[in-house]
C-alpha cells in the first residue's frame, strides 16, 4: 500500500500544473480581456491558492483514517 501511494505522490508531482485550468467562467472572461501573460498569472495564482486547503484536507483525512485503523487493529 505505502509503495502505490509513493508511486501515485511521484506521478502527481511530476505532472506540470502550467496546464491545468483552475478558472470560474467569470474569471475566464477577466483573464480573456487581460492577455495571455496575466492570465497565466491569474491562473497560477488560482492554483497556488486552492492547493493549500487541498493539502490539509488530505492531511487530516490521512490522519483520520490512519488513527481508525490503529484502534480497529487493537
Amino acid at each position: 500500500m505505502k509503495k502505490i501511494f509513493l508511486l501515485i505522490m511521484i506521478v502527481a508531482l511530476l505532472v506540470p500544473c502550467s496546464d491545468l485550468l483552475a478558472q470560474c467562467s467569470l474569471c475566464t472572461k477577466t483573464a480573456q480581456q487581460l492577455g495571455e501573460g496575466p492570465a497565466k498569472g491569474l491562473n497560477n495564482g488560482i492554483l497556488m491558492l486552492a492547493f493549500t486547503p487541498l493539502a490539509l484536507g488530505a492531511f487530516l483525512g490521512w490522519r483520520w483514517w490512519k488513527s481508525q485503523r490503529a484502534v480497529s487493529d487493537n
